[in-house]
């Protein structure tokens, strides 16, 4: 789509903003980032269950390493699997007994008018979301004034902010999609607060921080937060992924 946007076949993308790499062409920007969406991430299970009625060795899938790894951390006695296909397919893998249960984002069933199908909501205490999750951002060429112009009104001040945050985060721990990290940033009482952790794949070694500062601060306290969570564990758990994947 970058591409696309760089040889002017298109004019703007739009992005789910926790699949947006960290390094984006300078000729682009994104004039619009929007109020973000239900962050967290929610259970489907095949008859109802939550996460802590789901049977011992219960199949769950999901196609986060992210979420993989937070689940084995909360429930190790479960058969973390990994699971492809859009939405609809993954729905029909649960009503079809080939997992007991799948996780998703909220978000996502929430747009497609299925909220219906969610057995549980997650709170991030207990399955942080993925930097991003939620927002949808519209991307568009840096010399397309006219294009930002117009953006501009759809833009959300305070997601902006929270995205900044979690997306320095990000950079600064070199993470992808496909790392397991999660971050939430959000305002609090005029104040940026920003949550994130990093889990090992298999769930057993997990490192959490929490900080703050002024909004106005919000790269900073990303940069921070990645700070903090190297000196809490986080590097050796990153090295350990990257060894893996590698």
């Amino acid at each position: 789509m970058e591409e696309a946007l760089l040889d002017e076949s298109i004019d703007l993308a739009v992005h789910s903003v926790k699949d947006i790499p960290t390094d984006t062409p300078s000729r682009l920007c994104f004039p619009a980032v929007c109020r973000r969406d239900d962050v967290r991430d929610c259970l489907v299970s095949a008859n109802g269950a939550t996460l802590a009625n789901l049977r011992r060795g219960a199949r769950v899938g999901t196609s986060s390493l992210r979420r993989q790894a937070q689940l084995r951390h909360i429930r190790p006695d479960l058969d973390t699997r990994d699971l492809r296909g859009n939405i609809d397919t993954r729905l029909r893998k649960v009503e079809s007994g080939e997992y007991d249960a799948i996780l998703l984002a909220k978000a996502g069933l929430d747009r497609l008018g299925w909220s219906q199908r969610i057995a549980e909501i997650l709170s991030p205490d207990l399955c942080m979301p993925a930097v991003g999750q939620g927002a949808i951002a519209v991307e568009a060429r840096l010399k397309d004034t006219e294009a930002a112009d117009v953006l501009a009104k759809l833009d959300h001040a305070e997601t902006r902010t929270a995205i900044i945050a979690e997306r320095a985060l990000l950079g600064a721990l070199h993470g992808g999609c496909q790392v397991p990290i999660g971050g939430w940033a959000r305002i609090e009482r005029g104040e940026l607060v920003l949550e994130a952790c990093v889990c090992s794949v298999d769930g057993l070694q997990y490192v959490k921080q929490r900080a703050t500062a002024p909004p106005e601060h919000a790269a900073q306290l990303g940069e921070h937060m990645a700070r903090l969570l190297m000196e809490a564990g986080a590097q050796n758990i990153l090295e350990e992924v990257g060894r893996q994947r590698g």
